[in-house]
């Protein structure tokens, strides 16, 4: 059987982005909100709040388990200060945070306390069903 180990990243993303948006909605603010500090404007595209969740689950279970603060570094990028040189710059602790809470309420990952958070076996056989679609 296909595991997430064996398929590109991109792919995946875009076929799970695609059945997270049944198991819940983008929030109202996702239209308005840049995704990090280091951004100067709002992303693109229209589900680019469920690509960011199929994104940290992939992540998570490659990965975790993972917090907030080390998704933060993960999905920054370099901030543009101008003529000063630039610097890292992290995402936002509340898009990420949202996320994480609606992968939460569908099964996807759960808390473990003191680490993050980890993949559940539901989620585990959900992306590894994805994988396999490839």
């Amino acid at each position: 059987m296909t595991t997430v180990y064996d398929v590109k990243a991109e792919p995946l993303i875009q076929k799970v982005a695609e059945e997270l948006e049944d198991d819940f909605e983008a929030p109202e603010w996702s239209n308005f909100v840049k995704t990090g500090q280091h951004k100067d404007r709002t992303p693109d595209q229209d589900n680019w709040y469920h690509i960011r969740s199929a994104a940290i689950l992939r992540k998570i279970y490659t990965d975790g388990p993972l917090g907030v603060s080390r998704l933060r570094t993960i999905y920054g990028g370099n901030k543009n200060n101008g003529h000063g040189p630039e610097h890292h710059g992290k995402a936002s602790g509340s898009v990420i945070r949202t996320a994480l809470q609606n992968l939460e309420e569908a099964g996807y990952v759960e808390t473990e306390e003191g680490e993050g958070r980890v993949i559940t076996e539901k989620g585990k056989s959900f992306l590894d069903e994805k994988s396999d679609e490839l």
